[in-house]
């Protein structure tokens, strides 16, 4: 055929003619090229060799141990102090955490290696000339157990890195020393001595003596911290009104925020246009009786469907307390929503609805009373006043009043309230009967001689503030503000904060610096446990931070984990609770999905004891000891280290099943 002869006849001489030809060489490269045409040609062997002719070695980085969260915060610290002493320096950041670790974190040891070493160049002669006189004097007698360092009571500047003041020349050598050495232990000091930039820098100190602590002692607890958190607490906050916040519950329409919204305009904390104005808006819609809850439902949605669904926030005082008021959701739909309010609650105002057949609903036949009344017990509420509400509309009637309060007496005695803490009062939302003056109507002065509403309010009494413990901020919201950064609302659980403070944000275990404190639109420098704090945090994305993230002291940190045991309390299931059950965990204002992986052993209600090991189920009323698994590892604390974050809820289906506490962390982060 054609195409064979073709390749028969084929010449082999012909084809190969360019096999001896070099590809990639230019034509241009075996002639001339004037100089102004050869500095726009690209010339390839140069640009090709240039890469690898002058290149180092590169070194190997030894492997580091993973570090725990201490030594962490301490490597953070080093390498900050040695930055701001020494300048810009010609050093990578794995050979100065190599530095760090070979002399355990001793500021003193390392400034002097980088300095000694020639490889090691500063931009900054001054700082190295300051660096380099930094010699450690020699001891001759050994060092002291104990010895403190004094902080002058003047207004100065914080001193950065080694440049100490004069009235170092006057001490010993190995007082100086020491004296330099506590810059290692910057992690044992207060957050005020480690704040960046702030004006806390100009702020006087009181006199006191720090004990220098060693490494096994960190965990224990600052002395230190613990008197001037006493103090600061005393002097700012003892001299003015106890601050409590109340959360408002009961089941739907029982008329909790028309009760709040009365209260508020009876104290004048509601102008009358105001009023007028929701009047009007309340008349055109045919909903007039709704005008007192607008005050605190502000959202549109809230407002056509005539029922509350975010937590809404007032203030007012009384006598001897400036209270907040949490008016909590009451539908079975937002329950998650009042979770995150109780959360935040010292004290609770448990609203009942007396229409005959209205308790009932509430009350027995599945309603919010009893979920509500056990969900706040079991957050740490332990005071709780309750309101007979619309008392009027069965024309005050005592035996009335004494039904609902016989039953609700042996409900909360069960879920855990004591008798004293207890308070039963009856009023009148819509007409303002009994709640800042004494009723006017006849039917109820014949029977009731009792405080009024206002009055059962300022008999609550304060809880403890845990100001000595480690800082800890549960995050509720996040927004954009008007400056740079971002805010982030929450309540402050333990411990203090301070304007320039740095936090640790958990889990993910982020650091941002905090520019800004308010408390109730106001400007603060300062925010103590069991405030509602808006921090406004600089360094640091907003899409870092989530609601249900933890703040926490940089060099506490919040334990991280996705497994933990607890010891929970079985409200009232459809199906009993076995191995690989799937709730829904609450936590402050978390929502997460999590199994129950283990159950460890079910427990005598009231004593405690052990009654069976590793049950294979557990039924309504029943007390056990099980192991939860977190889809994704959360910031929690144990019930007996802090009480606020050792609490956790299980619900499944839109309904609470149990209540637990923390016990044990299994695998901590």
């Amino acid at each position: 055929m054609a195409r064979h002869r073709d390749i028969r006849n084929l010449d082999y001489e012909d084809e190969y003619d360019g096999y001896d030809d070099v590809y990639g060489h230019s034509v241009d490269d075996d002639y001339y090229i004037s100089p102004s045409n050869r500095q726009f040609i690209y010339n390839r062997e140069t640009s090709r060799d240039s890469r690898f002719e002058h290149a180092d070695d590169i070194q190997e980085v030894d492997e580091v141990d993973e570090l725990t969260d201490i030594q962490k915060a301490k490597l953070n610290s080093c390498m900050h102090e040695i930055k701001n002493t020494l300048g810009t320096v010609t050093i990578s950041k794995a050979n100065l955490v190599g530095l760090i670790l070979k002399y355990q974190f001793n500021i003193e040891l390392v400034v002097n290696a980088i300095l000694e070493d020639p490889q090691f160049e500063t931009n900054d002669e001054t700082i190295k000339n300051r660096g380099a006189s930094l010699t450690r004097p020699s001891v001759v007698d050994p060092v002291p157990t104990f010895v403190g360092k004094v902080v002058t009571s003047t207004t100065t500047n914080v001193v950065k890195g080694f440049n100490l003041p004069s009235r170092d020349a006057k001490l010993p050598p190995k007082v100086l020393e020491l004296t330099n050495k506590d810059l290692t232990h910057r992690v044992n000091s207060t957050p005020n001595a480690q704040s960046p930039s702030s004006g806390r820098g100009q702020s006087p100190a009181s006199d006191r003596v720090t004990p220098e602590c060693s490494e096994g002692e960190e965990k224990v607890g600052r002395p230190d911290l613990k008197v001037d958190a006493e103090a600061v607490y005393k002097k700012e906050r003892g001299l003015g009104k106890e601050h409590l916040y109340m959360v408002v519950i009961g089941h739907v329409d029982a008329g909790k925020s028309t009760l709040m919204g009365r209260l508020l305009c009876e104290l004048g904390q509601v102008n009358k246009k105001t009023m007028h104005k929701y009047e009007q808006e309340s008349k055109k819609v045919g909903k007039q009786s709704f005008m007192y809850a607008w005050v605190l439902d502000e959202a549109g949605e809230e407002r056509n469907r005539g029922i509350t669904m975010d937590v809404g926030r007032h203030s007012f005082e009384t006598k001897n307390k400036e209270i907040t008021i949490l008016d909590a959701p009451g539908h079975k739909d937002f329950i998650p929503n009042m979770i995150s309010g109780a959360a935040q609650a010292d004290v609770g105002l448990l609203v009942v609805d007396a229409t005959k057949g209205e308790f009932e609903t509430g009350f027995d036949l599945g309603g919010q009373t009893r979920e509500h009344a056990l969900l706040v017990k079991s957050l740490g509420v332990n005071q709780l006043t309750v309101v007979i509400n619309k008392l009027d509309t069965v024309s005050w009637s005592k035996d009335r009043f004494d039904e609902i309060v016989q039953k609700l007496k042996s409900f909360l005695r069960q879920a855990g309230f004591k008798e004293n803490n207890v308070n039963f009062v009856p009023c009148s939302g819509l007409t303002g009967q009994n709640l800042i003056q004494p009723p006017t109507e006849n039917e109820i002065l014949e029977w009731y001689d009792g405080p009024c509403l206002i009055e059962a309010i300022d008999k609550f009494t304060s809880p403890a503030r845990p100001v000595i413990k480690p800082f800890r901020f549960s995050v509720n919201d996040i927004f954009k503000g008007t400056g740079s950064g971002f805010c982030v609302e929450g309540r402050i659980e333990t411990g203090l904060i301070n304007i320039g403070d740095k936090v640790m944000i958990c889990p993910s275990k982020d650091q941002s610096a905090v520019k800004t404190i308010m408390i109730d639109d106001a400007s603060k420098r300062i925010a103590f446990a069991g405030d509602q704090a808006t921090l406004t945090l600089s360094g640091l994305e907003i899409q870092n931070v989530s609601i249900g993230n933890i703040l926490c002291d940089v060099h506490y940190p919040i334990p991280v984990s996705n497994k933990f045991e607890a010891r929970i309390l079985v409200f009232s299931v459809a199906i009993p609770i076995t191995k690989g059950y799937s709730v829904i965990l609450h936590h402050q204002s978390l929502a997460e999905q999590a199994v129950i992986t283990k159950l460890i052993s079910q427990l005598n209600k009231s004593s405690g004891e052990v009654e069976k090991k590793h049950p294979r189920y557990l039924r309504k009323n029943s007390n056990a000891i099980v192991e939860i698994t977190v889809s994704k590892p959360i910031a929690l604390e144990l019930f007996s280290e802090c009480k606020e974050l050792g609490r956790v809820m299980l619900r499944v289906a839109g309904t609470t099943i149990a209540a637990g506490l923390i016990t044990r962390i299994i695998s901590a982060n």
